[in-house]
């Protein structure tokens, strides 16, 4: 039923329906500083005619602008803030699209040895205990509301003198952290992508509790009747179909792929997973 749905959209998406259509979408500044937005969004146009403005930001801003009809729709990773979004009548409906990893990275030596850890509780252990410097978002971002429980989820409260809360950016936490030598949290597309790693290595991946799924929904017109839901739908059927997914397990920076396609078959019947390298 979805892909029908799909199909029918794009037969809407012709010139007269799509050629003066911009969409606003509010999404995250992990999956625009990893180039996803410039490698996907100009097929997408040229498929369909409909541009797409990203407005790029933390997932917690990106909520509050649809929460104000600023937006057609995002795509963010908090699943618990998603949910409680659609729950409030502001989405019309969530759905998967794709995943990728935290990682932790930190200076090259390691003073407080977190290579050596094999289970995430342990790593967080390690900083909390030796107290070097570590750098958070402190942004409201899926990113910051991830770290944050994690740090719980080992019972941990960090504080001091020693965690920085910078208030910005993936961007712009790497690169403090390059200057000072210290550890922090980040989206693997991000951590890739950054230029200016220096001294910087990714220390510890791969465990469960860093796994960093995507999902993408459409602000209501029920509550908002200016957003451009039959746009914003042709958008969101794209990315789940298998075309879209296909083009999303494409994307690869340094030869290494940043994100997994993870359209759900209760979403689209013929969007199954590709298979996806461990990270």
């Amino acid at each position: 039923m979805r892909l029908i749905l799909w199909i029918a959209a794009l037969v809407f998406a012709s010139p007269g329906f799509a050629g003066e259509t911009t969409l606003t979408l509010a999404s995250t500044t992990s999956t625009q500083n990893s180039g996803l937005y410039n490698y996907l969004l100009p097929i997408f146009e040229a498929e369909t005619g409909i541009h797409v403005n990203v407005v790029a930001v933390g997932t917690g801003q990106a909520l509050r602008i649809a929460r104000n009809g600023d937006a057609d729709l995002l795509i963010v990773h908090h699943r618990a803030s998603e949910d409680a979004f659609v729950a409030q009548g502001y989405g019309v409906q969530r759905f998967d699209i794709m995943y990728n990893d935290f990682v932790l990275v930190g200076p090259r030596t390691d003073p407080v040895s977190v290579r050596g850890s094999s289970i995430l509780g342990d790593a967080l252990t390690r900083i909390a205990a030796a107290r070097p410097i570590f750098v958070s978002r402190g942004d409201d971002s899926g990113t910051h509301k991830k770290e944050r429980e994690l740090w719980a989820a080992a019972g941990l409260v960090p504080q001091g003198g020693w965690y920085r809360e910078i208030g910005a950016g993936m961007g712009a936490a790497l690169n403090m952290s390059a200057a000072v030598d210290a550890y922090t949290l980040s989206d693997r597309g991000t951590w890739l992508s950054f230029g200016n790693k220096q001294d910087l290595d990714l220390l510890f991946s791969g465990d469960e509790g860093l796994r960093n799924p995507y999902s993408a929904i459409a602000v209501n017109p029920d509550r908002f009747p200016h957003v451009k839901a039959e746009a914003a739908t042709v958008l969101i059927d794209w990315l789940v179909s298998p075309h879209g997914q296909q083009l999303i397990g494409d994307f690869r920076i340094q030869g290494q792929q940043l994100f997994c396609p993870y359209a759900q078959a209760d979403t689209i019947a013929d969007a199954v997973p590709q298979p996806c390298p461990a990270n």
